[in-house]
C-alpha cells in the first residue's frame, strides 16, 4: 500500500505531535520534582538562618536563663513539694478571698535542670475582684507559677460570684547530691599474702 505525499505529511506531522506530548509529560515531571526541591531548599535555608540567630543569641538567652533561674526555690533531692506549692496557693487565695474548693497535687516532672508540678484545682468560687487580687498574689509571690489553664462561668446559686477550674505549674529545682569522696584504701587493693616456699631437709650422710 503506498500513500500519497499529503497522507505523508500529515503521519509526519502526527507523529512530531505525539513527540512534543510526550516530552511535554516528561518535562513537566521534571519540573514539578525541580519545584518541589527547591521549595526544600528554600525550607532549610530559612531553619539554618533560625538556627544561626538563635547560636547567636546564646550569650543573651543564658542571661536570662540566670536571672530565672535566681527566681527558683531549690528544695533536698529527697523532699515532698506538693505540700509547699499548695500552701502558696492556699495562702494567695485565703488573703484574697477566693474560695478553693477542690485541688489536687500532680506528679513532679523533671525538664532539664527544672522540675514541675501541675495543681489541679477542679472548682473554686469567688468574686471577679477577689479572682484578680488572687493572680496578682501569684504573680507577686516572687516564685515561678505560671496559670496555662482556666475556666470561668457564673456560679448560679450567686450571680455576683464566679466559679471555675484551673491549672496552676509551679517551677522549681533540685538539689543535686553530692558526690562521696573515695579514700585512697578504696581504691587500693591490697596483694595477697604469698605463702612461704617449703624448704626439702636433705639427711645427713653417716
Amino acid at each position: 500500500m503506498t500513500m500519497s505525499g499529503r497522507e505523508k505529511a500529515i503521519a509526519s506531522i502526527t507523529i512530531v505531535i505525539l513527540l512534543y506530548g510526550v516530552l511535554g509529560l516528561l518535562a513537566k515531571g521534571r519540573l514539578d520534582a525541580w519545584w518541589a526541591k527547591r521549595e526544600e531548599y528554600r525550607q532549610a535555608c530559612r531553619t539554618l538562618d533560625q538556627e544561626r540567630k538563635l547560636i547567636s543569641q546564646r550569650p543573651e538567652w543564658q542571661k536570662k536563663y540566670a536571672a530565672v533561674r535566681d527566681l527558683m526555690p531549690v528544695f533536698p533531692s529527697d523532699k515532698q513539694v506538693q505540700t509547699h506549692w499548695l500552701g502558696v496557693m492556699d495562702t494567695a487565695a485565703s488573703n484574697n478571698r477566693l474560695n478553693i474548693l477542690k485541688r489536687q497535687a500532680g506528679e513532679e516532672k523533671p525538664v532539664g535542670d527544672v522540675c514541675e508540678m501541675a495543681i489541679d484545682c477542679k472548682d473554686w468560687d469567688g468574686t471577679l475582684d477577689a479572682l484578680v487580687r488572687f493572680l496578682y498574689g501569684l504573680e507577686s509571690a516572687g516564685v515561678m507559677l505560671d496559670m496555662r489553664q482556666m475556666f470561668i462561668r457564673p456560679n448560679p446559686a450567686d450571680h455576683s460570684h464566679l466559679k471555675g477550674s484551673f491549672v496552676l505549674f509551679c517551677a522549681y529545682m533540685r538539689e543535686k547530691p553530692a558526690v562521696a569522696a573515695r579514700s585512697p584504701e578504696s581504691g587500693t587493693r591490697k596483694p595477697a599474702a604469698v605463702p612461704p616456699v617449703p624448704v626439702r631437709k636433705t639427711p645427713a650422710k653417716k
